[in-house]
This record gives C-alpha cells, structure tokens and sequence, in this order.
C-alpha cells in the first residue's frame, strides 16, 4: 500500500430535506438533497503493525474517550477488509463539530473507505463500498463521492441530480450545541407536507426546505438566532442542515459570504463557523 496518504472528509449539508412519513421499521421516509463543502475532517492512513485510530484537531479529544471499535472508521475499516482490522493507522484531525448535522462522522467513514480502497489491491467495486456505506449509517453512501446527489428512502437511495450549486460560496454555523437525531425526529407533527420540487439542485435549494427546522428549534433556540442572524446578510438561502444544529447560508459571492461570516464572530464569538464553496 502507499506510504501516506489523506483524504478531505467533506462537510455535508442538506440543501433541502423533506420528511414524507413514518415507515413499517419506524424509520421516517426522507426526500434530501445532499452537498458537500469543499472543507472538513482531515483522515490520513499509514501502514502499521496493528489498526491503530488517533484523533487530532479541535473536536478529537471527545472521540478519543469513546471504545475505539464503535468509532464508523473501525468499522468502515473492517467491513472493507471482510470482517479483519487491517494493519493500518488512521489519524482524524476532527474539524466539525460532533453530532451538529453536517455528517461528520459519515463524511469520515466514506473518506476511510476511499484511502482503503485507493491503497490496497484490487479495490472494491463500487456497488460494493455502497453497500458498505450503507450498512454504516443513512448519509455514508452520499458522502462516498461527496457530490450532490438526491436522496429517498432513509437518504441511502441515491439519484442523480444536477450540479449547478458548485463553486456558490457557503458559511456553516454552528452554537457548539450536539443534537440527537432521534429527538428532533419524535417532535415533529407527523404531517406531510409535500415533496422535494423539481429541477436542479439550484431549483430545489431555492424552492425546498428543510422539515426538521421546527421541531429542532423547539429543543434548540439557538437555531432560530442563527437563522435570523444568517438572513440579514442576505444569502440565497439561510437553512438549517440536518437535524441540526447547524445552519448554512449560500452567497453567489465571496465578499458577501466574508461580511457575513465576520458579523457572526463579532455577534457570536463562542460559535463555530466554517466557510468555503460548495464541491
């Protein structure tokens, strides 16, 4: 295998997330739009002795107190090796925010099977490191190729999508708040309120929403602070991703998006922010 190598976990937003209704398995039937930015985690792989999973960065020191083989690179790892730790080391330089809905550790998972399948021989077919992702968790199979994709099912059902949102500029917020998916999913009022528009992702960014917006506010206000804060710098669209608590707002300029993400620091100077062009 190389000797070293790293990939870019890339951030996932939800340009759009529409929640259609509850299935037989309990899980809700998801209608999404996935993008990524150009910025997030950093994963590099090395060989060693043994597996090995070292964490680094402003987020690292939360994830070094958990057991090493629940982490989804452990077991990204091992499902891509047929059930054994292959004898590499990871190093996570952990840049997002933990459970904050922008996929972190999923963008994390599929950039772990990227550098597996780039340094051993053969590689996996595609269909096969879908299958894995999947197996990993809802948003890892979008986040293989981290390109905009459409969503349904749990998120895990990919179709293809018009990419005319590449290089809009894009700031992250974030109240240094985790969120639980499973809560924010309980609140809301189980009512349909419809499906994704139509058209590219552009289209869908501008006419979607995102329905778990509400019922995530209702357990973090912070979220609705964000969101006032976002669209009066007068974005695209200010939008919550995820289940929270993240928040981004899109800007077709670089000087708009650099106003916006100094008026948050100066509003909000405890707050996380990550800014960058969407991929």
């Amino acid at each position: 295998m190389n000797t070293h190598v790293n990939e870019t976990a890339y951030a996932k937003i939800n340009l759009a997330l529409h929640v259609r209704g509850r299935r037989d398995d309990g899980y809700h039937e998801l209608e999404t739009i996935f993008a990524f930015l150009d910025h997030g985690d950093r994963l590099s792989i090395e060989p060693a002795e043994q597996f090995a999973l070292e964490f680094t960065g402003k987020f690292g020191a939360s994830l070094a107190k958990e057991y090493v083989p629940d982490n989804l690179i452990s077991r990204a790892a091992n499902l891509h090796q047929n059930g054994l730790a292959p004898a590499v080391k990871f190093r996570l330089e952990k840049n997002l925010p933990i459970a904050s809905g922008l996929g972190g550790g999923s963008a994390d998972a599929a950039a772990a099977l990227r550098l597996l399948n780039g340094c051993f021989v053969p590689p996996l077919p595609a269909s096969r490191l879908h299958d894995i992702a999947e197996s990993l968790g809802a948003d890892v199979p979008a986040c293989i190729n981290s390109v905009p994709v459409m969503g349904r099912g749990t998120g895990t059902f990919l179709e293809p999508v018009k990419n005319d949102v590449s290089g809009l500029f894009c700031l992250l917020v974030n109240p240094n708040i985790a969120m639980s998916t499973g809560p924010v999913f309980q609140a809301l009022d189980g009512v349909d309120h419809g499906p994704l528009p139509q058209g590219t992702a552009r289209e869908i960014l501008l006419n979607g929403r995102n329905d778990l917006e509400g019922p995530a506010i209702s357990l973090c206000p912070q979220i609705s602070e964000i969101l006032a804060l976002l669209t009066k710098s007068k974005p695209l669209v200010a939008r919550m991703s995820g289940s929270g608590a993240s928040c981004f707002a899109i800007y077709e300029d670089v000087e708009s998006l650099m106003n916006a993400s100094a008026e948050i620091a100066s509003q909000r100077p405890t707050y996380w922010t990550m800014s960058g062009c969407l991929r």
